[in-house]
This record gives structure tokens, sequence and C-alpha cells, in this order.
């Protein structure tokens, strides 16, 4: 995997200012998970002071074990979360953000991030990002707010690898990847399977059960669901065990 050299300059203060219309890496409209709840004028001052970075597909914004230094802003495009250069934890898509743990406290990365997509992201330093806490105390509350859904996300998977058929959690990774990507899904049987912690045998009997439900499309290297409410329903009917 690639790696692009980060750094294509500032966003202006223009774009800085249209928050919540914020166009800072020239893309669609963009709200930030992480900052909601934060005020428009405090927003500015993060994107103010953040680093406009530009990736292709199939490049690697940071690999495990590397120095943490800063938080992304997800644009645009989509980014894989990988344990290592493998396993493929998480995806995330504009509104989201990664690589928090830089902002709390020194240390290397414990994943790898690569990019699905050509993407862009907000890259924001911890330097910078401690001088705004200090003076701006709902920033930090925010962050401490991101790090607290991460620990509920990743709790609520623990428990579904352990009580929720391996069918189910395939279903519900579908729904959430559909909705990281906006639309169709490119990846790879072996890749939806590592998001729901089981095999690609199990990941292509399921999306073969669905498309003859008619859930869903399948085509080489891309699913699209068609019919969300349906699968919805499969994924959410009784499953515990």
């Amino acid at each position: 995997m690639e790696r692009l050299p980060v750094g294509y300059g500032h966003p202006t203060a223009a774009a800085s200012a249209r928050f919540p219309d914020c166009r800072a890496c020239d893309t669609q409209p963009v709200q930030w998970r992480l900052l909601q709840g934060v005020s428009a004028e405090d927003v500015g001052r993060l994107v103010a002071v953040a680093e406009h970075c530009t990736f292709r597909r199939g490049q690697v914004v940071f690999h495990a074990d590397d120095e943490g230094d800063a938080l992304h802003l997800v644009s645009a495009g989509c980014f894989a979360i990988r344990a290592g250069d493998a396993l493929l934890l998480d995806v995330v898509g504009p509104g989201d953000a990664f690589g928090e743990l830089a902002l709390v406290s020194p240390g290397r990365r414990n994943a790898t991030v690569q990019a699905l997509s050509d993407g862009e992201t907000l890259a924001l330093q911890r330097g910078a990002f401690e001088a705004l806490r200090r003076q701006r105390p709902a920033v930090d509350r925010a962050l401490v707010a991101m790090l607290a859904d991460r620990l509920r996300r990743a709790g609520r998977l623990i428990v579904e690898a352990h009580f929720v058929d391996a069918d189910v959690r395939v279903r519900r990774r579908l729904l959430e990847l559909a909705e990281t990507f906006e639309g169709p899904i490119p990846l790879t049987q072996e890749e939806i399977g590592q998001t729901a912690g089981t095999s690609r045998a199990t990941v292509n009997r399921v999306l073969r059960e669905e498309a003859a439900a008619g859930t869903i499309e399948l085509a080489r290297g891309r699913t699209t669901i068609v019919d969300a409410d349906a699968l919805r329903g499969h994924a959410f009917a009784a499953s515990v065990h």
C-alpha cells in the first residue's frame, strides 16, 4: 500500500467561515459528528488551523505503529481502518473522524488507515488542538463525546460477536456500510466478513439469500442494497442466542 505525502495547504478563511455548510476541501457540505454541539465560531477556529490533505484510492494515511500526531476529519471519500495492514475493522466516510487518540495522549497509532476511494481530510495537529481546547471547553467536550461513542460502539460489537448470529451481523454491517458509502458497497466478501467477524463463506451465503429475497443486487466487487427496510427487518429480527 502506497503512502501519500500530506500537506496540500490550508483551507481559506472564507471556506472555514461557511460552517455548517463548510466546503473547506472543495467538496459537498460536511457536518462532522465530532463537532456536533460546538458553536460555528469554534468550528471555524478548528478548521482554520487544520491542514487540508488529499488522498488517492489505495494510498495510506498512516500505518499502525506510526507516531500519532493528528486527528483527521473526513470531508470526502471513504477510509478503511485496519488492524495492521490486513484485518478490516471499520469504514468511515464524510462527517466521521479517525486518529482521535493522537489528541488525547502521545503514542503510536494502533491501526492502519487506507483510502478506499479518492478522499480528503482536515488534519488537526495535537498542538493546535491543545491550544484551542484550553480556550474553548466545548471543543474538549466534543472530543470526550466522540471517545465515549467509540467505546459504546466497541462494546456493542463485542456483545454482538458473542450473542448475535453471524448471519445477522453480516446484514447489520451491510446496512452500516451502505450508509457510510452512501450507495453501493465496493468491498470484497472477505472484507465484509472482517467487519462482521465471520468468514467469507458465511458472507457469500447471506448475500445470495438476500439477493434471492430481492433486498440487494450483486455485481463484481460491489453490493447494492435495493430494499433497506426489508434488509433491516432481517437484520433486527430475533437473533440473540
